[in-house]
């Protein structure tokens, strides 16, 4: 899993070919503190055609905004730069999330 910043996001995601999923997710939220063991345990799965990663929004705020992230978790799947398919707060469930993992992977 990688890690994103606002240093690295434009040039592992926006700048990236093929499909990449982001775990957008906060300090302090519960929600995607559960969820984040099934995306680690969708990276052992999916991960040889799917990049996986990772932002802290609460530590890059503003990136998250100008990516439409308003709420937690989202786990979102990104192609050729742009947002594609994404799963939100309470649709941000493991067995939705895999739903849309094999959809791309």
């Amino acid at each position: 899993m990688i890690d994103l910043t606002k240093e690295n996001f434009e040039e592992e995601v926006l700048k990236a070919q093929g499909y990449i999923l982001v775990d957008f997710y906060g300090d302090g939220c519960v929600p995607c503190a559960a969820l984040t063991p099934h995306i680690h345990g969708f990276e052992e799965v999916y991960g040889k055609t799917m990049k996986f990663c990772s932002l802290n929004t609460t530590k890059a705020r503003r990136l998250a905004i100008s990516q439409k992230v308003l709420g937690l978790p989202v786990i979102a799947v990104y192609k050729d730069g742009l947002m594609i398919d994404s799963r939100v707060k309470e649709d941000a469930t493991p067995d939705a999330c895999e739903e849309m993992i094999k959809t791309y992977a």
